[in-house]
């Protein structure tokens, strides 16, 4: 088979996945938020989530031109037309994937917005649920001021283990200057005694 003709495959199946991939992170963007629970259950962040979807339609955008300035160099016409016939139908499709990126963005804030609103009402509401809710924001909350004062007092511990190992370095060097006047006097000692 023909150099060109396999980089002409290999650019059709890469289009082919990255267009798959980045629908999927597209669909991800547009259901992110729904819930607090979705939220916290999903490995990536929005702006993640944005950066994936990005590098996909970068991709598809690389493997586009791939294929325009592949297309020409085709053994015969009816692949060269075959290949640029893809070319009209994958920029269309970018441009679908661009314009389904920025509503599953829009739908994302949404989603986020009904979200934190729920989570407003469910804490300011009476009864058992957002007793339970509140309570466990406060212990969250305490969670994390205990976490910054265990952190705070590992950091003044840290601080006052190197003062510390600083005294002992200096008690260490005045050491060792004694010691070495002290032989240089007992050297000195041991000179005029028998000399």
């Amino acid at each position: 088979m023909d150099e060109v003709v396999e980089a002409v495959e290999k650019a059709k199946k890469e289009w082919d996945e990255a267009y798959a991939k980045t629908q999927e992170h597209i669909k991800a963007i547009e259901n992110y938020g729904k819930s607090r629970e979705e939220k916290e259950k999903s490995s990536n962040s929005l702006q993640r989530l944005n950066g994936l979807a990005q590098d996909g339609l970068n991709l598809l955008n690389s493997l586009h031109l791939k294929l325009d300035l592949l297309a020409p160099q085709l053994p015969t016409s009816d692949q060269v037309q075959s290949a640029q016939s893809l070319l009209p139908s994958w920029k269309k499709e970018c441009n679908n994937l661009r314009l389904s990126l920025r509503n599953a963005n829009l739908q994302a804030k949404a989603n986020m917005r009904k979200a934190a609103q729920e989570e407003r009402e469910l804490l300011l509401g009476g009864g058992e649920e957002s007793t339970i809710r509140r309570r466990n924001l406060q212990t969250k909350a305490g969670m994390t001021s205990a976490a910054e004062s265990i952190t705070e007092s590992l950091r003044r511990t840290r601080q006052l283990m190197v003062q510390e190992v600083e005294r002992n370095a200096s008690t260490l060097m005045t050491f060792g200057r004694s010691y070495v006047i002290c032989l240089s006097s007992l050297f000195l000692l041991l000179c005029v005694a028998l000399g």
